[in-house]
């Protein structure tokens, strides 16, 4: 079973995200703020959540606490064994084009996402997209055998 990360403090986002993940196969670890999920990062690299590393986190860019959504996708893209995670931002406020640039620059992110999310089958979409370019961009290149020119 896939399993995805949810970093969102809005209670009412979190429980449909999460149910929606639930609907489409997918296991959600979650979190109400961004401490809770560097935490979990650091057990996680300290070899405490095997088998559990995420596909995909998508991170609410502005949370309670001291630390963001960007923040914790640079977590992520620091951690040896989440480090290929697919990163998607989301976020309600408005961001100019460099705000833009600058939280996805920090979280090394693949996709920023603003709310409303779109509709359920067009949010499956855009997210499944994020993680097969992640899966693409990561595996292995097999060389192909190169034809040999009659000269």
């Amino acid at each position: 079973m896939s399993k995805w990360m949810l970093v969102e403090d809005e209670p009412d986002i979190y429980e449909l995200l999460l149910a929606m993940f639930e609907m489409w196969g997918i296991e959600g670890v979650a979190f109400v703020d961004g401490e809770e999920a560097i935490a979990w990062i650091d057990d996680a690299d300290k070899g405490l959540h095997v088998g559990e590393s995420p596909e995909l986190a998508l991170l609410d860019i502005r949370l309670p606490g001291a630390v963001s959504g960007p923040i914790v996708g640079a977590r992520l893209r620091s951690s040896p064994g989440l480090k290929n995670a697919g990163i998607v931002l989301i976020t309600a406020y408005k961001l100019s084009v460099e705000e833009e640039k600058a939280v996805i620059a920090q979280a090394g992110a693949d996709k920023l996402l603003y709310k409303p999310l779109p509709r359920f089958n067009e949010l499956k979409r855009i997210l499944e997209e994020v993680v097969a370019g992640r899966h693409a961009a990561t595996e292995p290149v097999i060389p192909s055998e190169k034809s040999e020119d009659a000269n």
